[in-house]
């Protein structure tokens, strides 16, 4: 059963409503450790100091700032508390915006707000408030050290909570070199059946369709391990090169394909609207270099190596 991890209120106005913090994710990593492979032990980190090549311990590390290559400042746990948020126990929220004018970049982690107790009444009415309008809270709460700015929106029956970045955090594009110019933009029959395609694809939004493919087949090899099962590793086979094409042979193949319910594979996907000139520098730097020397198996002498 999921725990509270901080309890407070939602405030709008003069009104206030007494809520728990939930969790409303459990991201799914498989983390490994570091182990010595000669023996298999674990392998322990340590602090040393890289002036006296000494471990240091714990009471003795304080936190430093660069502010040129190799100069530091320190600053202590005391002096940093100083200016930690008041540890207020409420979210107030400052404004009511439309949901479309959050782009999603913004968000981090989402959680759930679930009524204290007698607080249903107040807190079924903010949701149904909130759910006819089609606004969102902008709110700002402290969660431990720190404060957070956070959008309170519908969800279900219930109130998500997502964190959010500051604008100063995300950014800016005009930093970002590579950005599409005015030469780039699509001729009006390229753009036709672009949007042809997209329509052709477009489906609802499932999120149990989508799997992590590559955690389920990592988790199975390591089931397998752990029963002592043998595993021979092959290298992976070198994806087909698709011929390469030009962009409006690519939107009407693509195109075909969706209406008849057909999909091009992953590497003619991605060669179909490669530029003629990259591909062939691609293909003279893959020519010119040596050839890597691969370990091959005949499938008679794999299944050997099972048995």
């Amino acid at each position: 059963m999921p725990r509270p991890i901080w309890s407070g209120s939602v405030s709008f106005g003069l009104v206030n409503v007494p809520v728990k913090l939930f969790s409303a994710t459990s991201p799914k990593e498989i983390r490994f450790h570091m182990l010595h492979d000669k023996d298999g032990a674990r392998i322990q980190q340590k602090r040393v100091c890289s002036a006296e090549e000494k471990e240091v311990p714990w009471e003795h590390i304080v936190k430093g700032f660069e502010i040129s290559k190799g100069r530091y400042v320190s600053v202590s746990r005391e002096e940093l508390s100083a200016f930690d948020p008041k540890g207020s126990k409420s979210i107030d929220i400052e404004d009511f915006v439309d949901l479309s004018q959050i782009d999603p970049i913004y968000y981090e982690r989402t959680y759930f707000l679930l009524p204290d107790k007698g607080a249903q009444k107040p807190y079924a009415l903010l949701l149904e408030a909130m759910r006819k309008t089609g606004r969102v809270g902008i709110a700002r709460f402290v969660l431990r050290t720190k404060q957070y700015l956070c959008a309170v929106r519908p969800m279900g029956k219930a109130l998500a909570l997502s964190t959010m970045l500051y604008h100063d955090e995300v950014v800016d594009q005009t930093e970002l070199d590579g950005l599409p110019s005015s030469d780039s933009k699509p001729r009006e029959k390229e753009l036709h059946m672009a949007e042809q395609l997209v329509e052709s694809l477009a489906a609802e939004f499932e999120p149990k369709k989508y799997k992590d493919t590559w955690r389920e087949e990592v988790m199975g090899l390591l089931e397998k391990k752990a029963e002592g099962q043998e595993i021979v590793s092959e290298a992976p086979e070198e994806e087909p090169r698709g011929k390469v094409v030009n962009l409006m042979e690519a939107l009407q193949r693509s195109l075909a394909a969706a209406k008849k319910g057909e999909a091009p594979d992953a590497g003619e996907r991605r060669h179909m609207a490669e530029p003629e000139h990259r591909a062939a520098a691609r293909t003279a730097r893959k020519r010119s270099a040596p050839k890597a020397k691969r370990a091959t198996r005949s499938s008679k002498s794999r299944r050997a190596a099972h048995r």
